[in-house]
This record gives C-alpha cells, structure tokens and sequence, in this order.
C-alpha cells in the first residue's frame, strides 16, 4: 500500500485539499494533523462573534472534526503537532498533545500551516487584557475577558482589517473605541480616497482615531491600564493589537524548502514547493499577482480554499493549477462596506513596471428617483500605455460587491474601453443605466484619451 497523502494544518487549505483529494480517489489515504481543536472554521466571522451578531462560536465552523472522519473517510487528527519534515525519507516527526512523538510517512505533504498574528515588541504585550485575534481561542478570549471584566474603553493598534471590523464590534459592545495608526491613513491597501470616507465614518460612530501615531508599549499592574505613545498615554481597560500577520514557515524552511521573496513559501502553479512531493498552500504560501505576475504574499480565505482545493485534485492525480490572486477584499465599516482589487497604489503599480492613471468618481447605486440610491465612490486605476485595468477601490454605504466586476476585469486583462463595454444588468431596483463602475471606467477612458491627445 502506498503512503498517504498527508497535510499540515486542518484549516481552509489543508481541509479543502483533504476533501477534494478524497472525493477525487476515494481509495487514496489522507492524513491531516492539526496542532490545535478547532478545524475548517471561518476566522473572517471571529469579529462578528465578539459582536454578537454571531451566537455561537462553534457556529463558525463549517464542518465539524467528525464530519470529516465520518463522513468524508479523512484520517483526522486534532492535537497533534507536525514538529519536523524530512524530505530524505519523506516523514513528519508528530508530536501529541501528551508529549509523545512519532514518524509518519508520506507519498504527497501538503503544509498548510498558515500565519499568527504579529506582536511587536511591546512592553506589556503579556498584561492580562492585550490581546491578538487571529485564532478560535483568541475570539474566545475576547468575548469572555469583555463579559467578566466589562471593560468601558478599548484601544486598537492598526487600522488594518481587524482593525476597523473590531471597533465595530466592540462599540456595539457598549465600549469606548480609540484607535491608533503609525501610518497617515487606515486601511492602507485600500487607497486614500476609500480611507478618507472611512475614516470620516469610523469617528463619525464615536471611533477616536489617532492616525500617524506609533504604540509604544502597554502600562498596568496586572491587567492593561494604559497606551504608552512617544509623549502621552491613554488610559485603556482592553487592548487589541492587529497589524497584520507572518506566515508560519519555521519547519518548512528547517526541512530546506524555499522561501519566496515576500517571506512566505514559493510555489509553482501546480502549488508544488521546491522539494519533491511538497506542496504548499493558505496563508503560509505565495500566489502569483494576476497584474504583476510575480509572487505575492496575500492572506486571505478563497485564495486558502481553492489553492488546497486544486493541490487535493493534483495529488488525486489531475494536475490542476491553483490560479493566481488579485487580493481581492472587502470590510465592513460600521454602516460602510470598503472593497479592493489588483493594484491601486501608484508606487506599487510603477515598480511593476506600469504607467498608472486613475480616477475617482462618486455614482449613485441607483436611478435617482427609486428609493435607496446612494453615492458609492469609485477608484479606478489603469496602465497608461496599454489602457489595462490595473486595480480598484470601492467605498460606500451600498454596493460595494461590486468590486466583483473590477476582479473578473483584472483576472482577465480587459482594458478600460472593455470594462466599460461590458454588458452589465440593469433595473431601477439594483442600478442605473449606467453603473458605477461602467461610470469610472467611461471617465478613465475620457483621461486616457486626453492624455494621448497631449
């Protein structure tokens, strides 16, 4: 009998190549080792839980432990720690939660040991109420620390995604938000014109935002009572820190696969490392940039699925390329939604080599005179020399999914003058003649084209 196919990591990566692989050959083994409890769940829902809005934690789970064991034949293993690779003899070292170890062996491995949160060397990162939130436990953590300890103020370092979803969650919590950036605006991926609304908003809520201002440090007894900054402090009763995470790639790089320029694990388009049988997937790899086509770092859950997703059929014996990325996102601000796709950065957008153009735009989500229209406000960004769609960004208190149709452009290579033929549905109900995004793209074209008259 052959060895199985074994996984690292029983999150969206490593579940959803386990899945596919055993839908795909029924007869193949599957091996999964996840370190921790909790397997397949939705970490993006972690700041609704903490909200309220989502009841349960367990509720976040999209399928339990023994539904994989029992209904999808996967060989699961919670608690069990995969400490080493070796590629020589194609074995993980394992260690349980009780201390024992062991070696299993492997016909494919699959590492999907995803990212942590990043904790800066602060004073007082180890005070009882300094939280990170990139785990089930940590969200845990969280919502029991605010129901015993009933903090009345919080304060959020990075202005990132858990950022602004988490002062959300805690103002609804009945707690006093201050949130603090080291750089001139939040949601920094996002483009100046969406954080400018956002931010309007986030103080507009009762957010107090402390923008270009670096955290120092935490001060307390034995829980967090105050923000250390450079010439101040703030007094706080809860703190969570969010600037972003690192991917988890100690034991790859020890077992001698490479790493890519950003950091994390390098791929091909098959998600094979540099070692023979090894892929990797989810938060600990690269992707390929659909605009740059060079590889990226870009954490985020459907890059996670369909890259496990297509490494689970390759290794069933369908070689399937994992696709490339275009980090596309969106956020939930308070009564805002904030979206991006491709390249929106001017610098960025030049060191890849491009000629960037954009525009902004406001456009109504609907005809004027049906009820519900509201401005949403439109980045659009293109390459000068060949009119390509390069990237956007999407801010407003409606319609920001659209940045669906900005993706499938980018994914795509059309030019502006095609985004802006594109046949897109129209009723009074959910647009007008003239959607938003076809609006931007028309008004690009117009840039674009006065240039060339220059």
């Amino acid at each position: 009998m052959e060895d199985p196919f074994v996984i690292v990591g029983g999150d969206a990566a490593g579940m959803s190549a386990a899945s596919k692989a055993k839908r795909e050959d029924p007869e193949l083994e599957v091996v999964v080792f996840e370190k921790g409890d909790w397997v397949s769940y939705a970490a993006c829902g972690m700041p609704y839980y903490i909200k309220g809005t989502v009841d349960q934690l367990e509720d976040l789970v999209a399928v339990t432990p023994d539904q994989f064991r029992d209904k999808r034949d996967v060989d699961l293993r919670t608690n069990h720690e995969v400490v080493a690779i070796d590629p020589d003899t194609q074995t993980v070292t394992v260690e349980t939660a009780d201390g024992e170890r062991f070696e299993q062996p492997y016909g494919a491995l699959l590492v999907g040991t995803g990212a942590r949160a990043i904790e800066p060397p602060f004073d007082g990162f180890d005070l009882e109420g300094v939280f990170t939130l990139h785990s089930m436990d940590a969200a845990a953590a969280v919502d029991t620390y605010i129901d015993e300890q009933a903090p009345q103020t919080a304060a959020i370092v990075g202005g990132g995604y858990v950022g602004v979803e988490m002062a959300e969650a805690l103002t609804e919590r009945g707690i006093e938000v201050s949130m603090f950036e080291m750089l001139p605006r939040t949601l920094q991926p996002f483009g100046e014109a969406t954080a400018n609304v956002v931010e309007d908003h986030l103080r507009e809520q009762g957010v107090n935002l402390y923008l270009e201002t670096a955290v120092e440090g935490f001060d307390g007894e034995a829980s967090v009572e105050r923000v250390a900054l450079e010439d101040d402090s703030i007094e706080t009763d809860l703190v969570i820190v969010g600037v972003g995470v690192t991917p988890n790639v100690e034991i790859a790089e020890e077992a001698g696969i490479e790493l890519g320029p950003t950091g994390a694990i390098a791929t091909d388009e098959h998600g094979r490392t540099s070692v023979e049988n090894v892929y990797a997937a989810g938060d600990c790899a690269e992707a390929t940039n659909v605009v740059t086509g060079e590889p990226d770092h870009v954490p985020l859950a459907l890059t996670a699925n369909r890259t496990g997703r297509a490494i689970g059929t390759t290794v069933a014996g369908t070689p399937t390329e994992t696709g490339g990325t275009a980090g596309t996102a969106i956020v939930k601000a308070f009564e805002l939604g904030a979206a991006r796709t491709g390249i929106i950065d001017d610098e960025r957008a030049r060191e890849a080599g491009f000629e960037p153009v954009s525009v902004t735009i406001e456009a109504p989500t609907r005809p004027h005179y049906y009820p519900g229209a509201i401005e949403l406000t439109v980045t659009l960004v293109a390459d000068r020399s060949s009119g390509r769609v390069l990237g956007a960004s999407l801010v407003g208190r409606d319609g920001a999914k659209r940045i669906d149709t900005v993706a499938t452009a980018v994914h795509s290579g059309l030019t502006v003058d095609e985004l802006e033929n594109l046949d897109l549905a129209y009723a009074p109900p959910f647009s007008p003649v003239w959607d938003p995004i076809l609006t931007a793209a028309k008004v690009l074209g117009g840039k674009l084209e006065s240039d060339d008259e220059c």
